[in-house]
């Protein structure tokens, strides 16, 4: 597919040349915010199967199938982030409960490790953001686990705000683990 238009640029490692043998430099690429697609879907598992295995990006325990995560999730709102034609990054809506249907959602955004501190997590969350008033969501929730730093960062620098604390809500590996609630509210939809 190609690059999507408004690239952002990024800096990525890459070799100085076309020889192996030639160091790994930091150079500037262009990164692009696109639609999800299905085909994307072996990409965005294995991104968030790299996040899940940090230990503070998710709860969740396994990773679900394309079935059950399209189901799960507001079609329409799901992007990814591209370089070089490489998804590495994605974001999608998710229907936490029933006033999904009546404009509020939970938001998820996840890049790829090799990625992270390079902008795409706010880009795609931005495109996320615009996109989702565009199509009448007026409160965007997002549940992170406590020790997320960057994410929090992340969605504080996007216009959420910290609603609560959800304590020792869930396990991983034996630990109890708190959840920060957060919610954006639309300063142009639903007022």
């Amino acid at each position: 597919m190609p690059l999507p238009a408004n690239p952002i640029t990024i800096l990525h490692w890459r070799r100085a040349g076309p020889s192996p043998m030639l160091p790994r430099v930091w150079v500037a690429v262009d990164a692009g915010v696109r639609s999800l697609e299905p085909a994307d879907w072996p990409a965005v598992r294995a991104i968030y199967d790299l996040a899940r295995a940090t230990g503070r990006a998710t709860l969740e325990t396994v990773t679900p199938s394309w079935e059950l995560w399209d189901a799960a999730h507001v079609r329409g709102q799901r992007w990814v982030a591209v370089v070089d034609q490489e998804v590495v990054g994605w974001a999608a809506l998710a229907h936490p409960h029933r006033t999904a249907g009546l404009g509020v959602a939970e938001s998820s955004v996840y890049v790829d490790p090799r990625l992270h501190r390079r902008g795409l997590g706010g880009a795609l969350l931005r495109r996320l953001v615009g996109e989702s008033e565009r199509a009448g969501f007026w409160t965007l929730e997002a549940r992170i686990v406590d020790g997320n730093d960057a994410s929090l960062r992340l969605h504080l620098a996007n216009g959420f705000r910290v609603v609560g604390v959800r304590e020792r809500i869930g396990r991983l590996n034996g630990v109890w683990c708190d959840v920060v609630l957060l919610e954006r509210r639309s300063t142009v939809v639903g007022l």
